[in-house]
């Protein structure tokens, strides 16, 4: 293996290690009564240690010209922002048609990618990368629940969810060039504690909610796997291509939370999770250089 290609494949696993783990846990605290936009919070505050350490890590020497400085807040707002709207959409919407058409927001990264900054990949990783979304829809697929909006707000909603992470994921690509990681992931953290008093505003107050250690305490563990999977994964983006990084983490912590869950809840997976499971495992080969 090159020199090159060991960093992005070392942080893509870590990467995938962290959100897999969080993924399949992340549930209980809302399960236990914990609001998930207060869970949104606790996920936000769990960000300012992570970033810490990774400032420590360059020894302070943060990225403070204003280019850098709207990059990072950009790159936070779209992510967290998209965080928020995805609470909303599922609000009315249903989340087997949402889940399924937001995980295709690699799509946007990767045409953003080519025509702006030139990226290339090989007929084997476009393969890869075609079979990854496909993957992608396959294993964010959930079963109809019956219940439909009045409206369509929803869908307009997961296109803005679709468009803030396509983007985020550009654009962190496009401030590697010129930033450090750590700067990023900083500004990242910054661009997300904005947007707590939205998180705040959108929470149901009325509701009874749990703020015993099942909540609040229980959900910042998990989410603290979040975000040093976020720092990772600007790691990887940074020695990596978007077009194959991206696509690539979007169905491997998939894998990895599918797996645990099965295995906490002794599911046995059906024909079209496994059909997924081996649309995924296929695109990773292939994605691999």
């Amino acid at each position: 293996m090159n020199e090159n290609k060991k960093p992005w494949l070392f942080y893509a696993l870590l990467t995938t290690i962290f959100w897999g783990v969080w993924g399949a846990f992340i549930e209980i605290p809302e399960k236990a009564g914990f609001p998930a936009t207060l869970g949104y919070v606790v996920w936000v505050l769990t960000m300012i240690p992570v970033a810490i350490v990774a400032l420590i890590n360059i020894k302070w020497k943060l990225n403070k010209d204003f280019k850098s400085i709207v990059l990072g807040l950009t790159i936070g707002l779209f992510g967290a922002g998209g965080q928020l709207l995805l609470f909303e959409a599922l609000t009315d919407g249903p989340a087997y048609i949402v889940f399924p058409f937001i995980g295709l927001y690699p799509v946007l990264t990767i045409i953003l990618s080519v025509l702006f900054l030139r990226e290339k990949a090989a007929k084997r990783q476009w393969f890869g990368i075609v079979i990854a979304m496909i993957a992608a829809l396959v294993l964010s697929y959930q079963k109809p629940s019956g219940i439909t909006s009045s409206n369509n707000i929803w869908l307009i909603i997961s296109v803005g969810v679709f468009i803030c992470w396509g983007l985020q994921n550009f654009v962190l690509k496009f401030a590697n060039n010129t930033m450090k990681a750590e700067s990023i992931f900083f500004y990242e953290m910054a661009g997300a504690l904005l947007l707590i008093p939205v998180a705040f505003f959108m929470t149901d107050f009325s509701q009874e909610i749990n703020r015993s250690f099942s909540g609040p305490c229980l959900a910042a563990i998990i989410h603290v796997l979040n975000s040093i999977g976020a720092l990772t994964f600007v790691y990887a983006i940074r020695h990596g291509k978007a077009i194959v990084v991206v696509p690539m983490l979007g169905i491997t912590p998939k894998l990895i939370t599918i797996v645990l869950s099965l295995i906490i809840y002794s599911l046995i997976p059906g024909v079209f999770l496994v059909a997924g499971i081996i649309l995924a495992i296929i695109a990773i080969l292939l994605m691999l250089e």
